[in-house]
């Protein structure tokens, strides 16, 4: 009868919710924390201490869905495989990990992070149900931490806020506010652009014609024709003598 009460005993007691809510990291700056596909969390640091022999897992959930997932899907069955999230299950289990995989304290400049989301090789891959795929939809998801010992929940967090993908503005929804400046520069600068060109143009054609006989006459001088003075010696007119009579 002992043994049977024991059995019984966490049941009884049911699973223990803490109080931590997973979030984007915001400790240290990191580049990328939400993309198209995925999204950094912090770890789980010093929140599952009294749960040594538990196994945690983060369970990711659409927003709509997670006020109705519950912890009676094991991890790793069909239920909670990610190949089917989220058209036929909704939520599935990925990042396993054991309490020592998330060391208290966080020492001093430690990057703990989980990036959900970043195993390509396995998106498709239907023989790792627990596969940390890249995410297809924007969502918005809700992310929690629940631990487990052998099949049986014995602690989890609270859900996140809401957490939206990145997703690619069309080209309709861009905002031309404030660039007037920027077409009036574009403009200016192909006006001068064409002036500059005709200012060559007419260069280049000043240089081909000035190089040809039409610029100034002729390319070369000629020598001027030599100018002969003759001279004439002056005859003097004597007065000859009277005629005789």
């Amino acid at each position: 009868m002992l043994p049977l009460l024991l059995l019984l005993l966490p049941a009884a007691h049911g699973i223990a919710h803490l109080q931590y809510r997973p979030a984007l990291t915001k400790e240290p700056p990191l580049e990328g924390v939400t993309t198209g596909s995925t999204f950094v969390v912090d770890q789980p640091r010093c929140v599952f201490q009294d749960y040594g022999n538990a196994v945690i897992w983060l369970v990711v959930a659409l927003d709509r869905a997670a006020s109705s997932s519950n912890n009676t899907e094991s991890p790793g069955s069909s239920e909670t495989a990610f190949q089917d999230f989220p058209d036929r299950v909704s939520a599935y289990m990925t990042l396993n990990a054991t309490l020592g995989s998330y060391p208290c304290p966080k020492l001093d400049k430690e990057v703990a992070v989980l990036r959900v989301g970043s195993e390509t090789s396995c998106a498709q891959d239907v023989t790792r149900p627990t596969c940390n795929g890249p995410l297809r939809d924007p969502g918005p998801y809700r992310v929690k931490f629940l631990a487990l010992e052998g099949s049986v929940p014995v602690a989890e967090t609270a859900w996140s806020l809401p957490i939206t993908l990145r997703t690619a503005k069309p080209p309709s929804t861009i905002s031309t506010a404030g660039s007037g400046h920027s077409a009036d520069m574009i403009a200016i600068t192909t006006i001068l652009s064409i002036l500059l060109a005709i200012l060559l143009a007419g260069l280049v054609a000043m240089l081909f014609f000035c190089g040809s006989d039409s610029c100034g006459g002729s390319g070369t001088f000629s020598r001027p024709e030599s100018v002969t003075v003759r001279r004439y010696n002056t005859h003097h007119v004597y007065d000859q003598p009277a005629a005789r009579l």
